[in-house]
């Protein structure tokens, strides 16, 4: 290895480990248990022009996206200083969800502009027509707050105005700022670190090789799609239904392989919907990001390099490019996963022996809220659940895990009981779920809460009816199920529903199993 090879790979772990940083301090220091249990955020760092420089091994569907909400960010300011940081949520400026906030802070060194430091946390309330921000909504108007980009902070002073007009909207007040200050003392903590390696290093170094670990990037992409055959490779599959009566919503993926180029034309999908699985454009450039890095490589360094050879059509107004003002809560959660899921089924036909099939497809999103017995106080909570993965050439997928546009972890059993008037009564892999095969398919997960208040509840799930599908006739996963259990009985609920139980009511969800590959009979 070379010196300057030796030192790509320095620098690449260097710019990489201050985003790590930034996601222990914003994990530690945050007030939910969705931020510092289950770490539903990311952090990354990005040259002067808003381009990705280096990522945390956070969440695919934010960091994906994350580099258009920074350029929304740049875009409405042109009088930045030290110690301003942006704050905005809005799906048509880059963001995901109104839950997912993005703090975006420039970093100056002897008054210069240089870089600039961005997280995305998932707040578990913003407001809106349910409990947890997760509603079936047919408007982003009912999905919470609507945050442009706007000053949190300016020279380091807090916006207090911004700030009082945010909490008043919020069901939980005291947890959204904690978790505020947490994103905060994230970007100050990368500040901090982008600054002393410039001192360590020096301005030159440190900028040349924030540029060249771009082209690096760039070309070890290009040289490994060149190992893909060229070809056209079509795919489709389906959203089971948007909440509001409109099933199996289609989408349709032409993948053209050219030399050293990908583009992946999503032009024949449906029509965006009434209900809120629409996808904004930023969320399928960052599935078909993860996609293509997944297959590429783990060891090519995630930047906007990468992003170069990769052409991306969609068509306005489609459930893949949604127009405002949309409802799009469950395109950043559920759609993403759809989209992941026909890229990978087109990519199967040119690398049969490289991608596997389908994983659960869903996120299982679960939103609880209610007025805590022992305070008096109103409480909001949200999670997403696990499932089976896919099975590949020569192995079993993994079971009870969260598998492509999540990275999340689970929220332990002691964690939610402690801080939430809740009972998990059943937390086991649910046996038998993934699909046969000569590879069999990974197990999901059966999850049921007791509920010890009355609460509302929202439930956002997928391939309740319409299977992970196996490859080479592997077979499909078992679908996922959502039950209500009441002193009346038992009753299976569609894929998107909202409820409100009483005291002592249960809420069973089973998660799907991933597709098998290859013939059970091999």
């Amino acid at each position: 290895m070379g010196k300057t090879q030796l030192l790509m790979e320095v620098f690449k772990n260097a710019f990489s480990s201050v985003a790590e940083e930034m996601g222990k301090v914003l994990q530690r220091t945050a007030f939910s248990p969705n931020i510092k249990e289950r770490r539903d955020f990311s952090c990354a760092l990005f040259d002067k022009e808003g381009n990705l420089i280096a990522q945390a091994s956070h969440i695919p569907v934010h960091l994906g996206s994350m580099p258009e909400s920074v350029k929304s960010a740049l875009g409405a300011f042109d009088d930045l200083k030290e110690g301003d940081m942006i704050v905005l949520n809005d799906p048509f400026f880059g963001g995901t969800h109104l839950p997912d906030i993005t703090l975006v802070a420039p970093v100056f060194y002897e008054g210069e502009l240089l870089f600039f430091v961005a997280n995305r946390a998932h707040h578990a309330d913003v407001g809106g027509a349910s409990a947890g921000s997760m509603p079936l909504s047919t408007s982003i108007f009912q999905e919470g707050v609507i945050i442009p980009p706007i000053k949190l902070l300016k020279e380091g002073k807090l916006n207090e105005d911004f700030m009082k007009l945010f909490l008043r909207n919020v069901r939980t007040p005291e947890e959204r700022e904690g978790d505020f200050r947490a994103q905060i003392m994230a970007n100050i903590t990368g500040i901090k670190r982008i600054k002393e390696l410039i001192k360590r290093e020096g301005l030159e170094r440190v900028l040349y090789f924030s540029r060249a670990l771009l082209d690096y990037s760039e070309k070890l992409t290009r040289e490994r799609i060149k190992r893909i055959p060229d070809g056209v490779y079509e795919f489709e599959d389906y959203m089971e239904d948007d909440g509001q009566g409109n099933e199996n919503v289609a989408i349709r993926l032409r993948l053209e392989v050219s030399n050293d180029t990908l583009t992946f034309d999503f032009t024949a999908s449906d029509d965006q919907t009434p209900g809120a699985i629409n996808a904004v454009r930023a969320i399928t450039l960052s599935a078909v990001y993860y996609c293509t890095l997944a297959v590429l490589g783990k060891d090519i360094p995630p930047n906007e390099g990468c992003y170069r050879p990769i052409r991306v059509i969609t068509r306005r107004g489609s459930v893949v490019d949604a127009l405002f003002p949309s409802a799009v809560v469950a395109g950043n959660v559920e759609t993403s996963q759809r989209i992941v899921d026909v890229v990978l089924g087109a990519l199967s036909k040119a690398l049969p022996e490289k991608i596997p099939s389908a994983s659960q497809g869903t996120m299982n999103n679960v939103s609880v809220g209610g007025k805590d017995p022992k305070t008096g106080e109103p409480f909001a909570y949200y999670e997403t659940i696990g499932g089976g993965m896919g099975a590949g050439y020569q192995y079993d997928g993994e079971s009870a895990v969260h598998s492509h546009m999540t990275n999340t972890l689970n929220t332990p059993v002691e964690a939610l009981e402690h801080h939430y008037p809740v009972l998990v009564t059943r937390y086991e892999v649910r046996k038998g779920s993934g699909g046969s095969g000569r590879w069999k398919g990974g197990d999901g997960i059966v999850r049921e809460y007791e509920f010890l208040t009355d609460v509302e509840i929202t439930v956002l799930s997928e391939r309740r009816k319409l299977s992970p599908w196996g490859l080479f006739r592997g077979k499909p996963g078992k679908p996922g199920k959502n039950i209500v259990i009441t002193k009346e009985g038992r009753k299976e609920m569609p894929s998107k529903f909202t409820a409100k139980l009483k005291k002592g009511d249960r809420l069973r969800i089973e998660t799907p199993g991933g597709g098998g590959y290859g013939s059970p009979d091999e």
